[in-house]
């Protein structure tokens, strides 16, 4: 109900009785008040053959009075609402990414995360610190980098102007949680590198200097 800021609970068939035209038909169960104007709305595993009926989030549309402006763009709100019972009740409430449209709701058990990635599910890892290096072909140029706290496998490397670079970046570290991060500010190159995780970017080197290279992601000491 997006003018009245309320989720509504429904008996179906008093619903259907009530349009049939019985007076004595309750078709609402319960309402709640919601912060403010749902738009979307989605149940647990509602998307699937398993719908459950235990719960409900709210995507809210008009919150900008319940944070903190910190920008343009304000944040709204989700609700998680139970509705396995006649009396609903709000479990959690917390901000979102502004006009929030599209929500999933999973069980618990069949979310299977990894911690760790399989070094070998990528192609262009680079499998050994003596792999590492500048390999050239013409003006096309691919660097090939390690990445274990706390160093990367090479202090520096060099290229010449107008080289299109491609950097390989493989974290051989174990951990998990450990993840890498390379950066080149100079040429607005930032990217995070995961555990046992191999990724590249490609850009061309048409500005000659010296450029720093560094891990953005906090790792370890000194790296």
């Amino acid at each position: 109900l997006f003018v009245d800021s309320q989720i509504v609970k429904w008996n179906v068939e008093a619903a259907i009785k009530s349009y049939k035209g019985d007076k004595a038909a309750k078709p609402v169960v319960d309402r709640l008040d919601v912060h403010y104007q749902p738009g979307h709305g989605f149940t647990s595993m509602g998307e699937t053959k398993e719908s459950d009926g235990r719960y409900f989030i709210s995507d809210n549309k008009f919150s900008k009075d319940r944070f903190l402006p910190v920008g343009p763009l304000h944040a709204e709100t989700a609700q998680l609402i139970d509705i396995s019972g006649d009396k609903m009740k709000l479990v959690a409430d917390h901000s979102a990414y502004s006009e929030p449209h599209d929500s999933i709701i999973v069980r618990r058990d069949i979310i299977k995360t990894r911690q760790v990635y399989n070094l070998d599910e990528f192609p262009n890892a680079v499998m050994d610190p003596k792999d590492s290096g500048v390999f050239r072909n013409g003006k096309k140029v691919t660097v090939k980098l390690i990445s274990q706290a706390p160093a990367f496998s090479m202090r520096e490397f060099k290229v010449k102007k107008g080289d299109e670079i491609t950097l390989i970046l493989t974290n051989h570290d174990k951990v998990e949680d450990l993840t890498h991060g390379f950066g080149i500010p100079k040429y607005d190159i930032q990217f995070i590198v995961n555990p046992q995780e191999t990724k590249s970017v490609t850009f061309v080197a048409d500005k000659p200097g010296v450029y720093w290279c560094y891990c953005t992601n906090f790792c370890h000491a000194l790296h």
